[in-house]
């Protein structure tokens, strides 16, 4: 063992500090990846069939008693040329992959592997670009400057949207006695981004029709499949396996559904598009970058996000219903009857709950980064030494839960980040490829639309209280994401 200081004078931290603690030890990163092909079937079989996620990772983590460890990542073989990561499993290390001086972001967004291009009509979107590739300035900022032009229709458009979900989410609690949120939620969120980002176009008017949502599934589905197993009790985990992670699924399967996206967009996001060309981007790219953020990033994010929130937020019964709504109908009748962003500002229970389900079930559990110079990164107890070009892979599941950070962190605790020290710990949540606490800009890789996801998080809750007073949900997993059931929905009291 050696001190850094005297080993690796020159090197830089990952840490929350300008440098790395000079008495902790310099660890040589355990864990190995096994025979050559094998090695990395067996990861992966242990990760979706044998242990899951994350008994994978805790696992690994006991046997070499380290957050910081070498192993495979799915899907390795015949998708991934090379499957070998670090793994990153505390809050310390974890923020290493948000600095693009330090790690490169090029075709990650996936981990180890990358979609083929032809999903994106043979353009790599802004998601796969690296901070220091020249394009990623001009798409990172059309995509700022929509959200910007944009923020005055935010609430009117989402308070449209959503209240045809909860007319539907009635009207299948009435006849049926439950309602399954995913869909219903899906069909909302394809509504609002459509709406948003077409000149307030109704889809429903438009050659999509009510296909819209299953559109974007369908077209996401082959690219994202070599990293979800379906569950499937009647399909052998071998076939699934071979199905879904050996080989990846062609492009030419959902084609005719991605044009009729494309044509969508095409026809109706004139403005957009007008704008995305003063910005230097050519027409058709510009139009298959926006259906990119329309879809993925923006329907495919609500798609696990909406849900999620409603599972978290059903969890905590009534304890936690009352205080919601009082605090949202108190304040709006202050502010004099409307919703607001001035009256959502101050809604710091709502405020504070959105952030712990983003904490304890991030939306996107996985980031990726390749080291461009040896990097010594450190945790808790150890620092560790990263070689230049190794890939590094955080597992934001258990970053977000650190013990040393977070106390009780399995527990959903809605009040978690309410006062100063509170907020205190906000630097610590990374859902959005960064901390709560920094800022999206075209030099960085934090998300685009981080405050509008927010935003419409406690929107949802607030339009939700608003109406009703409690609820109850039943949950279970469903491919990357919860499968809400409402089985309960007590409308606000008169």
């Amino acid at each position: 063992m050696s001190s850094v200081s005297s080993k690796y004078p020159a090197i830089a931290s990952s840490s929350d500090n300008e440098s790395c603690k000079p008495l902790l030890q310099v660890r040589e990163i355990p864990g190995d990846y096994g025979f050559p092909f094998f090695g990395a079937i067996k990861d992966r079989y242990d990760y979706y069939y044998s242990l899951g996620a994350d008994e994978f990772f805790r696992t690994k983590s006991l046997k070499y008693n380290s957050t910081i460890f070498r192993t495979n990542m799915p899907p390795g073989p015949f998708i991934a040329k090379d499957p070998k990561v670090i793994v990153l499993l505390d809050a310390i290390s974890f923020p290493i992959l948000f600095d693009c001086s330090k790690v490169e972001k090029k075709n990650v967004l996936d981990g180890t592997y990358m979609p083929s291009t032809d999903f994106f009509g043979g353009y790599r979107p802004c998601a796969f670009l690296d901070p220091s590739e020249p394009s990623h300035a001009t798409h990172k900022g059309f995509y700022l400057s929509i959200i910007s032009k944009l923020h005055t229709q935010f609430i009117p458009i989402f308070e449209n949207s959503v209240s045809l979900l909860f007319q539907n989410l009635e009207i299948q609690i009435s006849k049926d006695g439950k309602a399954n949120f995913n869909d219903i939620s899906d069909a909302m969120s394809f509504d609002f981004v459509f709406r948003l980002l077409c000149n307030n176009t109704n889809p429903l008017d438009t050659k999509l029709g009510t296909t819209g949502p299953k559109c974007f599934d369908l077209w996401m589905l082959p690219q994202l499949a070599p990293l979800v197993t379906l569950g499937l009790k009647f399909v052998p985990n071998f076939l699934e396996d071979l199905m879904l992670h050996t080989f990846q699924l062609p492009f030419f399967i959902i084609k005719s559904k991605y044009q009729k996206l494309y044509d969508a967009f095409n026809e109706h996001a004139g403005s957009t598009l007008d704008d995305a060309e003063k910005s230097g981007i050519k027409g058709d790219e510009a139009c298959h970058n926006l259906v990119f953020l329309a879809g993925f990033n923006a329907y495919g994010g609500m798609k696990i996000l909406f849900p999620s929130l409603m599972k978290w937020v059903a969890s905590g019964g009534k304890s936690l219903h009352t205080p919601l709504a009082n605090e949202i109908r108190t304040i709006i009748k202050e502010e004099g009857g409307s919703i607001t962003l001035s009256a959502i500002n101050k809604m710091s229970l709502v405020k504070s709950t959105v952030y712990e389900v983003l904490r304890i079930e991030p939306p996107i559990p996985f980031q990726y980064g390749k080291a461009k110079e040896d990097i010594m990164v450190q945790s808790h107890d150890s620092n560790f030494l990263i070689k230049k070009g190794e890939m590094i892979f955080g597992y934001q599941t258990f970053a977000t839960k650190d013990a040393k950070i977070f106390e009780n962190p399995e527990e959903f605790i809605a009040e978690r980040f309410m006062g100063s020290e509170g907020e205190k710990l906000l630097k610590y949540v990374y859902w959005s490829n960064a901390r709560e606490t920094d800022s999206p800009t075209v030099d960085n890789k934090q998300c685009a639309g981080r405050d509008l996801a927010v935003l419409l998080c406690r929107l949802l809750l607030v339009e939700f209280f608003m109406r009703y007073d409690t609820f109850t949900v039943e949950s279970s997993k469903y491919l990357a994401g919860p499968l809400i059931t409402f089985k309960t929905l007590e409308k606000k009291a008169i």
